[in-house]
C-alpha cells in the first residue's frame, strides 16, 4: 500500500494539485496563453523598436535588460491571480467548507491552493523565457538565483491571492488589488529601468518597493548584475514570504470570510 494512501491529507492535498492543473491545461487559452501574446507585444516595442535606440545597461542590450523582468511580472500576476480566483470561486460555491470538515488540516488546504498558483507561474514563466529567445539571446549567470528568485515569488503572492480572496465580496473585487496595487509596483519595481538611473529622491523612495528586491534578485540570476544587494533582495523576499504564510495560515484557522 502507498504512503499516500495511508495519508488522507496527502490524498486531499493531491486532489486539490491535480484538479487545479487539470483546469489550468483546460482553460489554456485564458490561463497560459495570454501572458505570452503580452510579453509578445512587450519585446517587439519595448525590446525592439525602443530598446534599439538606447545604450547598453551594464553591458547588455536594453531587450537583455528587460527580459528578466518581464518574466518576473508573468510570474507573480499568474501566481497572484490563480489563487484568488481559485480560492474565491471555492468560497462562493461553499466547497471551502467541505475542505475545512475533511481531515485535511489548515497547512494542507493552503499547500493544496498554492501549489496550483506556483505551478502555473512556472509554466507561464518559462514558456514566456522560451518566446524571449525569439528576440534575444538570454545568459544565465546563476540558476539558483533564478530558480530561488522565481520560487519564493510565486509562493509569496499564491499566499497574497489567497489573503485577497478572504476578503473579496465579489468576483469584481479579486482584480481591485491587481489593477490598482500590484501593477503600478511592477511597472515602478524596475521591470524597464535602473533604479540606479533615477535622481537620489525616486531612487530612495524605489527601496520601499518590495517589487524591486524580486525582480533585481530574478535578474542577477541571468545577468550577474543588481540594484540591490542580492542578498538584501533574498533576505526581502523570504521574509515577505513567511509573513504572508503565516498570515494565510491565521486567516484559515480562524475562517475569516466564510465562517459565520
Amino acid at each position: 500500500m502507498s504512503m499516500t494512501a495511508n495519508h488522507p491529507a496527502l490524498i486531499g492535498f493531491y486532489t486539490m494539485v491535480r484538479k487545479d492543473v487539470i483546469r489550468i491545461f483546460r482553460i489554456w487559452t485564458q490561463t497560459l496563453l495570454p501572458p505570452v501574446i503580452t510579453n509578445v507585444l512587450y519585446f517587439t516595442i519595448f525590446g525592439t523598436f525602443i530598446g534599439s535606440q538606447l545604450r547598453q545597461i551594464e553591458g547588455h542590450s536594453y531587450m537583455e535588460f528587460i527580459v528578466p523582468g518581464l518574466v518576473m511580472m508573468t510570474i507573480i500576476t499568474s501566481a497572484y491571480m490563480n489563487t484568488v480566483s481559485t480560492f474565491y470561486f471555492a468560497k462562493f460555491i461553499k466547497n471551502i467548507e467541505e475542505l475545512l470538515v475533511s481531515p485535511m488540516p489548515a497547512w494542507t488546504i493552503v499547500a493544496g491552493f498554492v501549489a496550483g498558483g506556483v505551478v502555473r507561474s512556472f509554466l507561464v514563466g518559462t514558456l514566456v523565457i522560451l518566446t524571449s529567445l525569439f528576440f534575444t539571446h538570454l545568459a544565465v549567470y546563476n540558476v539558483f538565483a533564478i530558480f530561488g528568485a522565481a520560487l519564493l515569488t510565486s509562493f509569496l503572492f499564491s499566499f497574497a491571492g489567497i489573503v485577497n480572496g478572504f476578503f473579496a465580496k465579489s468576483f469584481d473585487a479579486i482584480s481591485i488589488i491587481p489593477t490598482f496595487v500590484l501593477t503600478p509596483l511592477t511597472y515602478l519595481g524596475g521591470v524597464f529601468y535602473s533604479v540606479q538611473s533615477l535622481p537620489p529622491f525616486f531612487r530612495t523612495l524605489s527601496l520601499f518597493n518590495p517589487i524591486l528586491y524580486m525582480v533585481n534578485a530574478f535578474r542577477y540570476g541571468f545577468l550577474g548584475f543588481s540594484d540591490v544587494p542580492v542578498l538584501v533582495s533574498f533576505a526581502v523576499l523570504g521574509a515577505l514570504t513567511v509573513v504572508f504564510f503565516l498570515i494565510t495560515l491565521f486567516l484559515f484557522i480562524r475562517g475569516a470570510g466564510f465562517k459565520q
